[in-house]
Parts: structure tokens; C-alpha cells; sequence
């Protein structure tokens, strides 16, 4: 058990405190209006009401109409949804959009070598038991994808494009519109993970040219197990889940009303705050960036440096082990991270560093400090104060010397 006085949470890209604001909307869902969206007596018309009106207010967001939106579980459920559905939708030959151009597509799909676990694993899925092939398109050493390298891999036979908004790990932000562009003026649907990006950026699907885009409630201080996947009218999906008419027919389940209306509160407060809160970040971030690099020998900042999250900030330590930055910070106060959280308990080195270059001994040596809505400029002073002090006590005893 962690003795320390001070606790500076630094890793809001793994998860978010639910806004106070959020959670006092949610509550009277709880037991109260409690109804199933499903029922036809008045407490389920009262919850099919909440959820449409949170499907509005979170439509606006994204310059959508609400039909659009469908609301998951998770971020990992709407990629499940979205590459999967797609990609045996289309397979199928069933597809009947609003634009013909997308019938008879093959069994190929394209996604990036730093995608999400879900998104890579659901690849992975269909290439091993539907047939599907998969390219994995490599990223520069700040982890960018070259829309060019897009437009080479499309071939007839692909049916969907799946490339991340911003980056989980390292923070770089993709340019979305012009490989949006590049699958519209080809006939492939394109879909966007945002998770991280989501009420971040502003994101207007149409000028991006995005067909399909997912986007998670507790990334943005809203509750856990509430996200949505938006697609496009017309775009044919095959459902994963079976076993109702929810969410028309995409996602049977009982509708979770409170994490919804919590998601909806949260992403609304985040968006009329989205300027002002990034450039307080911004200024943040370069000065933890400054700091770290300045005063800690061997370190290197993963990532792009202009072209990323505001509140992300990635670096690799030589000679040290991630996880024992990690334990170390902990016992100080300062919970951070090291890869992915999502993969945290693994010991592999982490495939975003290392399809950016890094060696394994570089990659296993990472340290990511994501800030959000409750950090100061105290804990930044306090973690420059303290994180130089823990490199080099690590490298003291490290088998890797200097």
C-alpha cells in the first residue's frame, strides 16, 4: 500500500473521474426513472425519451444526425462492431447503401500497424476464420500513416479502411480527412477509432470524409460502459450480438440509460470547454515535455511533437524498465502508465514503439503521462522535481549501464 501524502493522477488516457455534473445527471436513472426503453407503459416511453434526446445532444458533436448513432458498451465493442460488421456485411453481398459504388466489395481490409488491440485482434478474427486478408500499413518514426501509402494499398477487393484518429499511447493525430478523402473518392467505407480524440478535437464526420467512427463515455469523464459507434445511413452492417431489436437491431441489450445520459452530460461540457481546456493543457504538456527532456539524460519524446493531443506526452527512458518507473512513481503519488493501459500486465514491449522504431530494450523503457481536467501546475512541478531522481536511482541498480 502506497504510503504517499499527495496522489497526481496522470494517466486520464486510460480512464477519467466521472464530472460531478455527469454523475448528478445519471443518478435519477438509477431508481427513479428506471424504466427498460423497450416497455410501452409511461417509465419506458420516459426512457426511450432520455435516450433519444442523449442521441441528439451527442449527434450535434460530431455534425451528425442522431440516426447515426448507436450506442455500445464500450470503445472495443464499437471496433468489434464496426470492422467485423462491416467486413461479413459486405461479404455477404447484402450490402444496399446509397451509393452502388459500394456493392460486391472484396475480403480486404486495411488498418494501421498501431491500431488498438480490438481493432488489430478484430482483423486478426477475420483473417483466420472468414478469409479476410489484412494490411497493416507501417507509420513513420512519429507514428503518422502516409495517406499515399492508403491510396497504394486500396485495391478492388477492399472493403474497409480502419485508421485511428489519435494514437492511445504515443498521442500523434492521423490526417484523417485527406485518407477520408482517398476512401471516398475510391468506393471504401473508412472508419475512425476516436476514442482518444473524442470531445478533444472538434471532429465534423462529413467535412472528414468518415463513414463509421467510435468514441468511449470515460475517456471524457463520463461513467464506464457507454460508447457509441456512429454510421454513416446506408452503410449495411451485420450485427456481432444477437438477441433483440435494440439500437436498431445493431446492439441487442438492455439499454444502460444512466451511462448514457452520463456520456451525453459529459461529452456536452467537454465540447464547450474543448478550446479553452487545450490550450491550458497544451501549455502543460510542453512544460513537462521540456522539463523531462532537458533534465533527464538518454530520454527521447515518442510521438510527433506539434501533432499531437494536447494532454499527451510519451517518452522512452535508456537503461530503466517501464514497470519499475511505474512502481516507483506510485509509491511517490503519481499514477502513470507505461504502453498502453489496456496492456498494461503485459511484458511484451509495446507494438506502437516499436512500429515506430524503438528497439524492445527502448520500447520496454517507455513512460506515458497523460494529463486532464484536474492537473496543476504543482503536479508538474512535482513530477519534474521527482521523476530525474527515480531514472537515476533505477539506472544505479539497472543491468543495462550506461
Amino acid at each position: 500500500m502506497s504510503k504517499a501524502k499527495k496522489t497526481v493522477y496522470l494517466d486520464y488516457a486510460a480512464t477519467t473521474p466521472v464530472d460531478q455534473r455527469a454523475l448528478r445527471a445519471m443518478l435519477p436513472y438509477f431508481s427513479i426513472q428506471f424504466g427498460n426503453t423497450m416497455s410501452l407503459h409511461n417509465l419506458g416511453r420516459e426512457a426511450k425519451s432520455v435516450l433519444e434526446q442523449s442521441r441528439k445532444e451527442i449527434a450535434k458533436i460530431i455534425g451528425v444526425k442522431p440516426l447515426g448513432i448507436i450506442f455500445t458498451g464500450s470503445a472495443s465493442e464499437s471496433n468489434n462492431l464496426a470492422i467485423k460488421g462491416v467486413a461479413l456485411a459486405n461479404s455477404a453481398n447484402r450490402y444496399t447503401g446509397h451509393s452502388a459504388r459500394y456493392k460486391d466489395r472484396g475480403r480486404h481490409i486495411i488498418i494501421s500497424s498501431i491500431e488498438h488491440p480490438c481493432i488489430m485482434q478484430s482483423a486478426d478474427f477475420l483473417e483466420k476464420h472468414a478469409g479476410f486478408i489484412v494490411t497493416r500499413l507501417k507509420v513513420d518514426k512519429f507514428g503518422l500513416v502516409n495517406p499515399n501509402d492508403v491510396a497504394k494499398a486500396i485495391t478492388k477487393q477492399t472493403t474497409l479502411v480502419s485508421i485511428m484518429h489519435a494514437n492511445n499511447e504515443i498521442g500523434t493525430i492521423e490526417p484523417i480527412s485527406k485518407i477520408g478523402k482517398i476512401c471516398r473518392d475510391k468506393g471504401v467505407l473508412f472508419h475512425t477509432d476516436a476514442s482518444q480524440s473524442f470531445g478533444k478535437i472538434p471532429i465534423n464526420v462529413n467535412k472528414m470524409n468518415i463513414d463509421l467512427l467510435t468514441a468511449s463515455s470515460h475517456k471524457i469523464y463520463g461513467p464506464k460502459g457507454a460508447a457509441l459507434l456512429y454510421i454513416r445511413p446506408g452503410i449495411k452492417i451485420e450485427p456481432i450480438l444477437h438477441g433483440g431489436s435494440h439500437e436498431s437491431g445493431l446492439r441487442p441489450s438492455t439499454v444502460n440509460i444512466p451511462a448514457i445520459v452520463g456520456f451525453s452530460k459529459a461529452a456536452t461540457i467537454y465540447a464547450k470547454q474543448m478550446a479553452t481546456e487545450n490550450l491550458r493543457l497544451t501549455s502543460l504538456k510542453d512544460k513537462l515535455i521540456k522539463g523531462i527532456i532537458s533534465a533527464i539524460p538518454h530520454s527521447r519524446l515518442n510521438g510527433h511533437q506539434k501533432l499531437r493531443l494536447a494532454n499527451n506526452a510519451n517518452f522512452s527512458f535508456d537503461f530503466v524498465e517501464g514497470e519499475s518507473i511505474i512502481l516507483s512513481l506510485d509509491v511517490l503519488g503519481i499514477a502513470a502508465s507505461t504502453g498502453s493501459a489496456c496492456s498494461s500486465e503485459k511484458l511484451e514491449p509495446s507494438h506502437v514503439l516499436l512500429a515506430i522504431g524503438l528497439k524492445p530494450e527502448q520500447a520496454h523503457g517507455s513512460l506515458r503521462l497523460t494529463l486532464g481536467r484536474w492537473t496543476t501546475a504543482k503536479d508538474i512541478n512535482y513530477v519534474l522535481k521527482v521523476l530525474p531522481k527515480v531514472i537515476k536511482n533505477l539506472r544505479a541498480v539497472s543491468p543495462f549501464k550506461i
